[in-house]
C-alpha cells in the first residue's frame, strides 16, 4: 500500500493515507553562491544552508528580516565564520538575544553559522544539503532567538501548515528533538497541536 501511495510513512510502524507530500526549500541564488565559496574552501566540510524566509509558506504574518543559516560541524564553525568575513559578507556566529537586539543590522539578508547538531535530518536539493521539514519544526522549537518572528501564535499556525501540507515523519521529528534534549517539551507541543487539529 505504501508502494502504491495508498498509505505513506510518518514514523516507525505508523502511517497516514494519501500519497507522501515531500517539503523542499527553495535554493536562492544567494545560497548557491555562499555554498560553492565554502565547498571551495572547504571541501570535506558537512553543512546545511537556508533560508528562514523558507517558513513564509506556513505563517500569516510575514517577517521583513530573513536569516541565511550556515550550519556546520561545531569545530569548523569559526574558520567558516572569518572566512565570510574576510570575503566582506555581513556574517554572525551563534548570537545571543543581546546581540540580535542591538547589533544585527537592518540588512534583508544576514548570514548566521551555527553548529550543526549531530544526526540532523537533512535533504539534498541540487548538491546543496538543506533541512528536511522535521528539522525546521524542531529548530523552530528550540531557538527562540534566530526564530523570534516564529514564535507564539504564529508558531502554532507554521506547525498547524505544515502538518496539513505535507508528511512529517513523527519518529524522525521526535528523534531530532531529543538530541537537541527537548524531546518531553517537543512531544507535548506536539500533542497540544495534535488535539486542535482533531
Amino acid at each position: 500500500m505504501v508502494l502504491s501511495g495508498v498509505l505513506n510513512r510518518i514514523g516507525r510502524g505508523r502511517f497516514a493515507i494519501g500519497k507522501n507530500r515531500v517539503y523542499a526549500p527553495e535554493i536562492s541564488s544567494k545560497i548557491k553562491s555562499v555554498h560553492s565559496k565554502l565547498k571551495k574552501e572547504f571541501p570535506y566540510l558537512r553543512m546545511c544552508i537556508w533560508n528562514t524566509s523558507s517558513l513564509n509558506e506556513f505563517m500569516i504574518h510575514q517577517p521583513g528580516r530573513f536569516y541565511i543559516l550556515i550550519e556546520v560541524e561545531k569545530e569548523a564553525a569559526q574558520s567558516v565564520f572569518f572566512y565570510l568575513k574576510e570575503h566582506k559578507f555581513s556574517v554572525f556566529i551563534e548570537p545571543s538575544k543581546d546581540l540580535f537586539e542591538k547589533y544585527l543590522p537592518d540588512e534583508k539578508e544576514t548570514l548566521i553559522v551555527k553548529s550543526l547538531v549531530s544526526e540532523a535530518p537533512l535533504q539534498t536539493i541540487n548538491k546543496i544539503n538543506s533541512p528536511t521539514i522535521e528539522k525546521m519544526l524542531v529548530d523552530i522549537f528550540c531557538d527562540d532567538i534566530i526564530f523570534a518572528a516564529q514564535q507564539g501564535s504564529e508558531m502554532r499556525t507554521i506547525f498547524q501548515e505544515a502538518l496539513n501540507k505535507y508528511t512529517v515523519n513523527e519518529s524522525r521529528m521526535m528523534r531530532y528533538a531529543d538530541r537537541r534534549r527537548k524531546k518531553e517539551s517537543f512531544r507535548e507541543y506536539i500533542n497540544s497541536i495534535s488535539n486542535l487539529r482533531q
